[in-house]
């Protein structure tokens, strides 16, 4: 959704319908993913995550505008004098981690040998004690992320060869559009 509460129209985009058209046209340019991941990363400034995207400063200020637009960052002011804004994700940005993870997944896998940047897992420690560091959890500790796309209904792992793929929307298979019905 976009800061007005409505969604993009995926009707008026070219090819098929598609919730991942639809999400490329707010999000499928390189320097807005990479805007997001410096926020979902902690850095909130312009300066740095211009520093760290590397983009252009001119066509990083307009990705962020269009980010603000759509709903998946905010600008909250952190000086007054002069009045500065820092960039936070929106509930819908924050839905992105996944994605922003799997492009680093993809990357560890088939672009770097080593991994440049790591996810960690850090637990959350459980406690029955009223003051801290009594009760808590031993075995709760940060370690790397090692994630599995887990499907909420049954409870399984999903891997590729256990996925189909029903188009739903009216006029389309999975070839492409469904052709017209012969006329009598």
């Amino acid at each position: 959704m976009n800061g007005s509460g409505s969604r993009i129209d995926i009707g008026t985009l070219p090819g098929r319908p598609c919730s991942a058209a639809a999400t490329l046209q707010v999000v499928g340019e390189k320097w807005a993913l990479l805007a997001v991941r410096e926020i979902f990363f902690g850095n909130h400034r312009f300066e740095a995550i211009a520093r760290n995207t590397g983009a252009p400063r001119d066509r990083l200020a307009a990705r962020l505008r269009s980010l603000e637009h759509a709903g998946v960052v905010e600008r909250r002011p952190y000086s007054e004098r002069p009045l500065r804004h820092e960039y936070h994700l929106t509930e819908a940005g924050r839905d992105l981690a996944p994605v922003i993870r799997a492009l680093l997944d993809w990357g560890d896998r088939w672009v770097h040998e080593e991994p440049p940047v790591v996810m960690v897992h850090e637990p959350v420690a459980t406690t029955g004690a009223e003051s801290p560091g009594e009760g808590e959890d031993e075995g709760a500790h940060g370690h790397d992320l090692d994630a599995a796309w887990i499907c909420r209904t049954c409870g399984e792992e999903v891997v590729m060869n256990t996925l189909t793929v029903d188009v739903r929307s009216p006029g389309w298979g999975r070839a492409g559009p469904a052709p017209a019905p012969a006329t009598p």
